[in-house]
């Protein structure tokens, strides 16, 4: 295992602990009481011949000439996102016996709503919808989305496709949602090629650090590849010393000419550590980006009578479990119905299922919260890893869903028996 330091992830007031020295992500957190669309999307690099010296490179076309204009270039294309989840607490003091409360009983659980804050990239626009790429941290557990713009209006959004093995994500917005005045205000950013980064060349990094709104920093970057353990994933990426902080996770990393060169993800959040943030290249991102933006967006929950079903049970594998025992993250299944649909596709006991229809699922509220979005006599693509000699390999599945009702009136007539 890697040296480990503490790495947070970018979302304002949510650490997570990761490898390098202290990283920390930065989505801010303040507590409260798919198959293919009509469009085909393509991430398109902006320049075909870049060049190599960092000094042509920032006055090659005249047009980028410093910090000011970056910013007014793609401030625009850089949005807020606020994420409503649910969280689950117990009751400390009946954990431990205390007032009254007799040690070693069935714990109170409590549910209370909390609210952070990230950033997010306008990458694309559709004849329907706006999409916005950020880190899959970012939406992670979502109850309700909303995307603010560089005008303040605010719209809701939909979590259109997730792959937390490289927390990416992509959220679209209706068009119809988005008032006229702000589509003349905002943009769609340009995609630039990580792959040509040098050691030293200049940078801006533009999100919504603390959740306070739009801010921009500068720096240089300070080396590329840099391997690290970011919340249970490996990553490769890029060190920069430009200011990030919680709310800048899925915010933009910008070369001179204002293209987006990299997704900033986490920080170094040590004592004594300094000006070391994290960037997910560019280059790396948009094929798995690409294939998000692609998906379907799903809106609607089916109604009962469509309601579909799998036939599985089954236990979320924890970033800490995955570390101690090889078991890759998602989700341990523990049990398959007989004659189930997922027992006709091939799962069996001891599977981990890690996506369903190409959308990241580490528990079974997860699985549960995609599913209510999909009718029975779908297929769909699950993907698992299996357990082989030891050793876990990775292998997509056909899933042909069931109907839910059929199976509980099978149920409901094994128990009359």
């Amino acid at each position: 295992m890697k040296k480990r330091t503490f790495i947070s992830l970018l979302c304002a007031g949510v650490l997570t602990v990761g490898a390098v020295t202290g990283l920390t992500g930065f989505a801010q957190k303040n507590e409260d009481a798919q198959g293919k669309t009509d469009s085909t999307f393509t991430l398109l690099s902006t320049a075909e011949d870049e060049t190599e010296a960092v000094e042509e490179e920032i006055t090659a076309d005249g047009t980028i000439t410093g910090v000011t204009d970056v910013a007014e270039k793609v401030m625009p294309a850089v949005v807020s996102i606020t994420n409503k989840s649910v969280t689950e607490v117990q009751d400390i003091y009946s954990m431990y016996g205390m007032f009254g409360y007799g040690r070693g009983s069935q714990p109170r659980t409590y549910e209370y709503e909390t609210e952070s804050a990230g950033s997010g990239i306008i990458i694309a626009e559709s004849d329907t919808e706006l999409l916005i790429c950020t880190n899959y941290h970012v939406v992670e557990d979502a109850t309700e989305i909303t995307v603010g713009f560089i005008d303040d209006s605010v719209c809701k959004a939909t979590l259109k496709g997730s792959d937390a093995s490289n927390d990416l994500a992509v959220v679209a917005v209706s068009l119809d949602d988005i008032s006229g005045d702000t589509l003349d205000q905002i943009c769609v950013a340009e995609i630039g090629d990580s792959d040509k980064l040098l050691v030293g060349q200049q940078v801006v990094a533009i999100g919504n650090a603390l959740g306070y709104g739009q801010s921009v920093t500068t720096g240089i970057v300070s080396a590329l590849n840099r391997a690290i353990d970011l919340d249970g994933y490996n990553a490769n990426l890029i060190q920069t010393d430009a200011a990030i902080n919680p709310g800048n996770s899925g915010g933009a990393l910008l070369d001179m000419k204002g293209r987006v060169i990299g997704i900033n993800s986490a920080k170094a959040a040590a004592n004594g550590v300094e000006g070391m943030g994290y960037a997910i290249p560019i280059s790396y991102a948009k094929p798995i980006l690409e294939d998000l933006m692609n998906k379907v967006t799903r809106t609607e929950v089916v109604g009962d009578e469509e309601k579909a079903f799998i036939g599985i049970t089954g236990q979320g594998v924890t970033d800490e479990f995955s570390q101690l025992y090889g078991v890759p993250q998602g989700i341990y299944v523990t049990d398959v119905t007989d004659g189930s649909p997922a027992e006709e596709a091939g799962l069996k006991k001891g599977d981990v299922i890690t996506k369903f229809d190409g959308n990241s699922v580490l528990d079974m509220d997860q699985l549960r919260t995609q599913l209510a979005y999909y009718a029975a006599g779908e297929t769909v693509e699950v993907t698992i890893q299996e357990a082989e000699n030891g050793e876990y390999k990775e292998s997509k599945i056909e899933l042909t869903l069931g109907a839910a009702a059929d199976y509980q009136q099978n149920a409901d007539t094994e128990e009359n028996k």
